[in-house]
């Protein structure tokens, strides 16, 4: 048992130092996002939460695909805009889960008239957008340099997190003073 332990980590580490450095957007916070989505959404946080961090998500990995066709020579825009209505098709396939499932409660919990998800993907979305261009602006007037170190990292995650606490206020403070978010 222990040859095949060890043989599966040489494989492990052999295969791990073939690979090539990713060229992405945000590689480390993609990963992040990706992995805190689905606890999020186990341990019952609001949908307009999740879906902050879906749409940050879903831009993150539309930035990495198109990095890596820029990087394999793909000059027709037509590929960049099917990269980006494949990952958002995947986003919206949430909504093509059964209605059975008693789980997923699409449409059954709204905020300012459309659905918290669907809400929360639009300003995750927008927000990554937002903080990608200011780390592109802020790189420019800084000589094509970051800084600090990760700051391509931090820019994005740092407004995916204050747009959730911004949510998070609006979520459980103004119903409290008697504002209705639905």
């Amino acid at each position: 048992m222990n040859k095949k332990l060890l043989f599966g980590a040489l494989g492990f580490v052999g295969a791990t130092l073939c690979v090539q450095v990713a060229s992405a957007v945000c590689p480390v916070c993609t990963i992040a996002i990706g992995a805190g989505l689905e606890g999020m959404r186990m341990i019952g946080v609001k949908d307009v939460i999740t879906g902050i961090w879906a749409g940050g998500l879903i831009m993150s990995l539309i930035g990495w695909t198109a990095n890596y066709m820029r990087a394999h020579g793909v000059k027709n825009k037509i590929w960049y805009g099917l990269n980006f209505l494949v990952y958002v098709a995947l986003l919206a396939s949430v909504y093509f889960i059964p209605r059975g499932n008693p789980i997923v409660r699409w449409w059954e919990n709204c905020m300012w008239g459309m659905d918290q998800f669907f809400l929360g993907s639009l300003v995750g979305a927008v927000t990554f957008i937002i903080m990608e261009l200011w780390y592109a602006r802020i790189k420019r007037n800084h000589g094509g340099h970051a800084q600090f170190p990760f700051q391509k990292v931090v820019m994005p995650f740092a407004g995916l997190l204050v747009a959730t606490l911004v949510f998070w206020v609006i979520i459980r403070w103004l119903p409290t003073i008697g504002v209705v978010i639905c």
